[in-house]
């Protein structure tokens, strides 16, 4: 008897680890059908969509949001952009898409995570895999004195790399999560809806900014002070007292700090692109600056870094600057990466802050198409 029952109860519970799977996957598979029938009986109008839209963005609440539009520091004008709580409004507006994540693979290490984002009428979808390290950088070791690596920053400091708590894991997770969602979700909106809510965002800003300047002002003074930024700073960034401040002057600063605010940007980075472009840079070293100096025609590319090195001698460097790469060749190094944090890090170099307005637009499209966000 006792041993029919032992072989009985392996049974048993196989049996119902099937049936649970079987559940599983037919909930699965009516939650889609569901979705796809409601797109089908409810289809979206374009015409409404439109309108819906561009009536959020002349929300004067909506259009002063942070992560509404924003300004990053890179090249001579910076980069423009829509932001992730456009994208989360346009993509309600327009129904019959569905987002979904997952965590497809997990270590001490890091995390993987794949988003998908699906148009149901179309059937077509976009994805993108976000790998979020489970570290932080701070200027000082864990409190056991330990750390996993040690830099240099650019003040010759050094910056340690720590295993992250729960808290900055979340908040990392979270940021990198939604710069996915939003770079895909911008693959699904139509342009010609994107450039008319833009211009009706910085419309209203610039309207109010010029009704009252002083109350603008003071508010991204305000803004500025809780992420670190002193009034003296905004003065130094403006190159006048802020009392001078014009209407375009304080739209810019509030993308600004959008980007800082959502991690596009930092204080520091606005202020080396702005040094860059008014000459006063750091002086070039080969380190820091992705110019050949070199003078020979074959060029091999670093699959780890995507640097591109020549067979011919190297010519003397003089004390001028060297020529500028173009845009073509720094995709061309950014394409050649093995991975998102070595084409990160040719993003952050001189060369590409001295692109102008329109060819560092093409980089930006270049390495979204190939990494995701910036």
């Amino acid at each position: 008897m006792n041993n029919l029952e032992t072989i009985q109860k392996p049974v048993t519970q196989m049996a119902m680890s099937e049936t649970s799977s079987t559940a599983a996957a037919a909930h699965a598979k009516a939650m889609v059908e569901a979705r796809y029938v409601m797109a089908i009986n409810r289809p979206r109008n374009w015409d409404q969509v439109r309108a819906d839209v561009l009536a959020e963005c002349k929300r004067p609440a909506f259009a002063h949001n942070k992560s509404a539009w924003y300004v990053k520091p890179i090249g001579k004008d910076g980069i423009e952009g829509l932001g992730i709580r456009f994208v989360e409004v346009a993509l309600r507006c327009m129904t019959n898409i569905y987002p979904d994540q997952s965590m497809i693979f997990e270590d001490e290490q890091k995390e993987i995570h794949r988003l998908m984002i699906t148009d149901l009428e179309s059937n077509l979808t976009y994805s993108m895999d976000v790998k979020v390290s489970k570290t932080v950088e701070r200027q000082k070791p864990s409190d056991d004195g330990s750390f996993i690596s040690v830099r240099k920053n650019t003040y010759g400091r050094n910056v340690y790399t720590v295993p992250a708590n729960d808290d900055d894991l979340l908040n990392k997770r979270q940021a990198l999560i939604s710069k996915a969602l939003r770079t895909l979700g911008m693959r699904l909106i139509p342009g010609d809806i994107q450039d008319e809510a833009e211009a009706i965002i910085k419309k209203v800003r610039l309207d109010a900014a010029a009704k009252d300047p002083s109350a603008e002002r003071k508010k991204i003074v305000d803004a500025f002070a809780e992420i670190g930024v002193k009034a003296k700073d905004l003065t130094n960034y403006l190159g006048h007292d802020l009392d001078g401040c014009s209407p375009a002057e304080i739209v810019t600063l509030r993308g600004i700090y959008g980007a800082i605010k959502d991690g596009e940007a930092t204080w520091k980075t606005v202020m080396e692109n702005k040094d860059e472009h008014e000459g006063r840079a750091k002086p070039y070293t080969k380190s820091t600056n992705l110019t050949d100096v070199t003078s020979g025609k074959n060029e091999t590319v670093n699959q780890q870094t995507g640097e591109i090195t020549t067979t011919a001698e190297p010519t003397s460097q003089t004390d001028e600057a060297p020529a500028t790469l173009s845009v073509q060749t720094i995709i061309k190094r950014i394409n050649a990466c093995a991975d998102r944090d070595a084409a990160t890090e040719i993003m952050c170099l001189p060369d590409v802050d001295a692109l102008n307005a329109a060819d560092a637009s093409k980089l930006m499209a270049a390495f979204r198409d190939k990494w995701g966000d910036v």
